[in-house]
């Protein structure tokens, strides 16, 4: 039976690929931080099925014990600070866990069991200012956050260890990807959550940033199942993943409020507070390599997303549409 450790298993993308792999017959070891206070409520229903160990991304010893104790098939790296706004507020804090964070992952497979099969999720912030539209994995990175500028310190490192230690280590350049999942603080939920709030009575606006940045929406589900196959490949490269389309914020919204039979106009609100000091304009992914080389593609629409997360949040207070 393969076995995978998955850090940030406690996460979206980490529940996703709990599941996903469990179906697959794997053996599933979650690490987690002794000192997190975040809950397990992704991963209640698989409490019973995986195994979790305490280990944290800012401690080198811990990330080496649990690499000897398990010795894992695939490690997964889905742990980081991953919400762009936090990066601004807390710049060094994000650089630790989502930059040299990867290093100390590496380090310990390195040193403890180079084995390992090293999953690295990157991120089209690293893209940022793209140089081209859409972008492929031979893009220039241009971040425009702290959070993109760690981002590439750690694809770039994934492919340090790849070519310095003979690993097999490969970067996912994953484009963005929700779920009903999603934590309520990233654009695609708080709408959704928004409309499930005002639909119930409990909120009487929405207040949102810019509504024509423009993003490469997917669902996260569908985005997991790349993560692996990028692990089942003869030789490690980095791929990008994405749907290949383009969606504005305020089709986000027009799309999640005329699902639950409500006028966007009458709610949502601009507030400058959530305007970002540089943003990005457009990202839009070229998944052709994936498809040729990873037989992967997307099998959820944007629309059908946006409405599936609706749905979830407004069961979440009990309200039908």
């Amino acid at each position: 039976m393969p076995r995978a450790l998955i850090t940030g298993i406690t996460g979206q993308d980490g529940s996703y690929l709990a599941e996903f792999l469990l179906a697959k017959g794997y053996e599933v070891v979650g690490v987690v931080r002794r000192t997190s206070h975040h809950s397990y409520e992704r991963i209640d229903h698989l409490l019973d099925r995986v195994t979790i160990l305490p280990a944290d991304l800012l401690d080198q010893h811990s990330l080496t014990t649990v690499l000897k104790e398990t010795e894992p098939d695939e490690v997964y790296n889905l742990a980081a600070q991953s919400y762009v706004p936090t990066s601004w507020s807390q710049p060094v804090l994000t650089g630790e866990f989502t930059a040299l964070g990867v290093t100390r992952i590496l380090e310990a497979i390195r040193l403890a069991w180079p084995k390992a099969r090293f999953y690295q999720a990157s991120s089209s912030e690293m893209f940022g200012r793209a140089m081209e539209t859409p972008q492929k994995e031979s893009t220039p990175f241009y971040p425009r956050s702290p959070y993109g500028v760690a981002k590439c310190y750690g694809h770039w490192i994934t492919v340090n260890y790849r070519e310095s230690y003979n690993l097999y280590a490969v970067s996912g350049i994953l484009f963005n990807h929700e779920s009903p999942r999603r934590g309520i603080e990233f654009v695609t939920r708080k709408v959704t959550d928004g409309v499930a709030r005002i639909k119930a009575g409990l909120a009487a606006e929405l207040r949102l940033g810019n509504l024509d940045a423009r993003r490469d929406w997917g669902f996260a589900g569908d985005y997991v199942d790349a993560m692996w196959r990028m692990l089942q490949q003869s030789e490690p490269e980095d791929y990008v993943i994405g749907t290949g389309e383009t969606h504005t914020v305020r089709e986000l919204v027009e799309i999640a409020f005329q699902h639950a039979g409500l006028d966007w106009e009458r709610y949502v609100k601009i507030d400058p507070r959530f305007v970002r000091p540089a943003e990005v304009d457009i990202l839009l992914a070229d998944p052709s390599k994936a498809a040729r080389e990873l037989g992967w593609r997307p099998t959820v629409t944007f629309a059908g997303l946006i409405r599936m997360m609706v749905d979830a949040d407004l069961a979440r207070l009990g309200v039908g549409r």
